[in-house]
């Protein structure tokens, strides 16, 4: 089942569309970040080697895990994204770890950070300080596990919705992944513009090449600085994608 929880697949949208409907209230015995962190060990897998940055450990899903055979209904919390690791975020977290200078020193966000990992690339390479954004309190839990896997200290993790707020003082946002809906597409783009021209902030997107993501106005508004060839394995987890690419959002264009 793994090889077709993508964006793109019908059977993770199913997939998805059940954690939605049997969502149940959250159990009083996993509100604790111990029990959180419990939960997550107990049903991840400590996984890295066939992505593009095998450097980089996470706690992820595998088909070794119990939640990816369990009846939809058992799952506690809101839907697993931070569970997966996105081509967009890898081809992200991999420009980042071949060109440390991009966030060395700065001060850097990571938008919509799921399982946390180019908010670790950032932090392998240097950066100053470094906040991991997720609406979902679970993906802070899961960036602050895969942060200690990897040796390093916590990235900050803020849970609010970020965008759409007053552009904070980033000199860098990373976004993986995140132009999978037309409307938060335009969102973004109308929050990002807000953030370069206010802050001067950089901006870096990797995306495989989603629909949503081509299709929308702000495509013509960014530069490709690279594309990565994805690993067989990681064609076959996301419905035959076979490459994914990093861009920097210039709005003067």
């Amino acid at each position: 089942m793994l090889g077709l929880l993508t964006p793109q697949s019908r059977c993770f949208k199913l997939f998805i569309k059940a954690f939605r409907q049997t969502r149940r209230a959250r159990c009083s015995s996993l509100s604790s970040q111990l029990n959180i962190r419990r939960f997550i060990v107990e049903n991840t897998e400590v996984v890295g080697e066939q992505s593009l940055t095998p450097e980089i450990k996470l706690r992820l899903f595998t088909p070794n895990c119990r939640f990816w055979r369990e009846r939809p209904e058992l799952w506690p919390f809101d839907d697993p994204y931070w569970a997966i690791y996105w081509p967009g975020g890898q081809a992200l977290s991999r420009y980042l770890l071949d060109n440390p200078a991009v966030c060395r020193g700065k001060t850097v966000l990571d938008l919509g950070s799921g399982c946390g990992a180019s908010a670790i690339a950032a932090k392998l390479c240097g950066a100053a300080h470094v906040v991991a954004n997720d609406i979902d309190t679970v993906a802070a839990v899961a960036t602050h596990m895969n942060c200690e896997l990897n040796g390093l200290e916590p990235a900050v993790c803020l849970s609010n919705n970020m965008i759409g707020s007053q552009p904070e003082g980033f000199d860098l946002i990373l976004l993986g992944d995140m132009f999978y809906e037309e409307a938060l597409a335009t969102s973004l783009h109308s929050w990002l513009d807000r953030c370069i021209r206010t802050r001067g902030t950089e901006v870096l997107i990797g995306d495989p090449g989603r629909a949503q993501f081509e299709e929308h106005g702000i495509r013509r508004l960014l530069r490709q600085l690279a594309q990565f060839e994805l690993p067989e394995c990681v064609r076959e987890e996301n419905y035959g994608l076979t490459c994914s690419r990093v861009w920097c959002y210039r709005p003067e264009l």
